[in-house]
């Protein structure tokens, strides 16, 4: 079973090797604790937002995220497990849905166009 399902990536061998690796490693960990069959996806939603809570602390307080994000990605492989999911379904899945976008910077965060929230004739930046 290759997790990413990948296809057409520019990844060398070895990373795509190593990540595919890691993702099989992570839903092993997951499955050696029953945490996908014994677990909802509510639970995992809820335990992803503990996480996130975590993220948001580290960047406030200007710390490493790196294990913060990580967490997030183990509890995310589990939601996806679940459902049947690859991290390619839904990377492509959600590209799909900004790859057209229009929007604007504001306050450092990207904000889309919506036809009753924005005059989209000040232009995109």
């Amino acid at each position: 079973m290759n997790p990413l399902n990948f296809k057409d990536i520019d990844l060398p061998i070895k990373k795509k090797d190593t990540l595919c690796f890691l993702i099989e490693k992570t839903i092993k960990w997951h499955e050696d604790r029953n945490l996908i069959e014994g677990s909802t996806d509510k639970d995992q939603v809820l335990k992803l937002q503990q996480e996130l809570g975590e993220l948001s602390d580290s960047v406030c307080k200007q710390k490493d995220m790196k294990d913060d994000l990580g967490d997030m990605m183990v509890i995310m492989l589990n939601i996806m497990k679940r459902n049947n999911y690859t991290m390619e379904d839904c990377l492509e899945t959600a590209y799909n849905d900004i790859k057209d976008r229009k929007g604007k910077m504001i306050d450092g965060i990207f904000v889309k166009f919506e036809e009753k929230s924005f005059n989209t004739d000040e232009g995109d930046e």
